[in-house]
């Protein structure tokens, strides 16, 4: 389970002050498939990264009983001036995976061919992601957080995450983030909206779109 309490999170930036979330409450339990709309700004990727703990709340309370990936496609935990494969055999050690396989699942998922031995520094944000991607899925997490990257690389790299992700959500737990509905569909069994610091959960996803549809339609 993934437990937010009263959670609240604010950016100081230089005189700039902005909140995110205020007192945000929610649980997400294992098994479960959530997919989240919500317009640009609202702050989408920031839920996603105080799920898997990449930032922290700047009040409130998260609870975790379960392991979550990072956002995939977030590689800004990589260090830039490694190599690819010697950032994927660091996070192994992390992780205590068998450093062989994981280089060898990611090098075959990620297609980034002869990128894979060169510095991070030097990747696109597209090849900066599949690595993220292949990484993410070559660890076995509870819950998997998906935050908008499933259209990047070829046609063989989108069906085979699709193929991945699917896999994910029968054996555990799947929050997505995503303005496509159709993608959300057919992903998730349950729907959620974040509008103005909030997320209001439905039964479903075609739910949670159409109130995400009215919304956007009202704010436009």
């Amino acid at each position: 389970m993934i437990r937010f309490e009263n959670v609240s999170k604010t950016y100081h930036i230089r005189k700039f002050r902005k909140q995110v979330f205020s007192n945000l409450s929610f649980e997400i339990h294992r098994g479960e498939s959530i997919g989240i709309c919500g317009a640009n700004g609202a702050g989408k990727s920031t839920l996603m990264r105080l799920i898997a703990g990449v930032e922290q709340a700047t009040s409130g309370t998260i609870e975790r009983t379960m392991t979550t990936s990072w956002p995939i496609g977030y590689s800004s935990a990589f260090q830039p001036s490694m190599t690819g494969s010697d950032n994927v055999r660091f996070i192994a050690r992390i992780y205590r995976q068998p450093e062989e396989d994981i280089m060898a699942f990611v090098e075959d998922f990620a297609q980034l061919g002869p990128y894979f031995h060169q510095p991070v520094s030097t990747y696109s944000s597209g090849m900066g992601g599949r690595l993220a991607f292949g990484i993410s899925l070559a660890i076995n997490f509870d819950c998997y957080l998906v935050d908008e990257v499933t259209g990047a690389g070829d046609e063989r790299f989108r069906k085979r995450s699709q193929e991945e992700l699917m896999k994910r959500r029968e054996q555990g737990t799947l929050v997505m983030v995503s303005h496509d509905p159709h993608m959300l569909q057919q992903y998730c069994d349950r729907g959620a909206v974040l509008y103005g610091g909030n997320l209001t959960f439905y039964d479903t996803v075609a739910e949670a779109c159409e109130v995400h549809h009215g919304l956007q339609m009202r704010a436009a």
